[in-house]
């Protein structure tokens, strides 16, 4: 669609401490970066996921070229159990990877040997979105989901000192370069923006 200016510059967050959160077996946080990394790790009981790992940085295209494309996933022996539930009534094939233990039930196969990892990046890139600006910091998940990214930056804007408001100029390079925000600022239309 081409490339617009921008009348103004865009903010984004910056990591300054690593921030995590854990619950159970799941693990998530947030570190400092340059530019936003995902790391994530899945592990399931049915063969066909298993284990996978994946770490991506997500400069340059790498969320059309790696991620943007991979299906969300479910097991054959909750499908049933989902629709009477009310929900997933939009599920297909062509948008889900329904696996029975060590068999993918979608005739074409996986888009990807680990597209099942590549979708649960794919879920923490919108997670991560709902902080209501870009974030340069190492996102790792492991076994996580929604309620967990929630909840690390949750953890995040609760410590002030863990992170800073940037205006990203004309000037970005290695580093993140920017006219410093104080985090109460940002903080303050957080609440004013996650209230319904």
């Amino acid at each position: 669609t081409g490339v617009r200016q921008l009348a103004a510059p865009i903010r984004a967050i910056r990591v300054l401490e690593e921030v995590s959160v854990s619950i159970d077996d799941v693990f998530v946080s947030l570190a400092p970066s340059n530019w936003l990394e995902i790391f994530f790790q899945i592990e399931f009981e049915a063969e066909a996921i298993g284990k996978q790992v994946k770490s991506l940085n997500m400069a340059n295209g790498t969320f059309v070229r790696e991620v943007c494309y991979s299906r969300t996933f479910c097991n054959w022996s909750d499908v049933e159990k989902i629709r009477l539930s009310g929900q997933g009534l939009g599920g297909s094939l062509e948008n889900t990877n329904v696996i029975d233990g060590a068999s993918l039930l979608n005739p074409e196969g996986f888009r990807h040997v680990d597209e099942c990892v590549r979708h649960k990046i794919l879920d923490a890139l919108g997670d991560l979105a709902l902080a209501g600006a870009p974030i340069f910091g190492r996102y790792a998940g492991i076994r996580a989901g929604h309620k967990a990214t929630n909840l690390l930056l949750r953890a995040l804007f609760a410590r002030p000192d863990a992170w800073e408001l940037v205006v990203c100029d004309d000037a970005m390079s290695n580093e993140v370069p920017g006219v410093h925000i104080k985090p109460e600022d940002m903080h303050r239309s957080w609440q004013v923006q996650s209230s319904p």
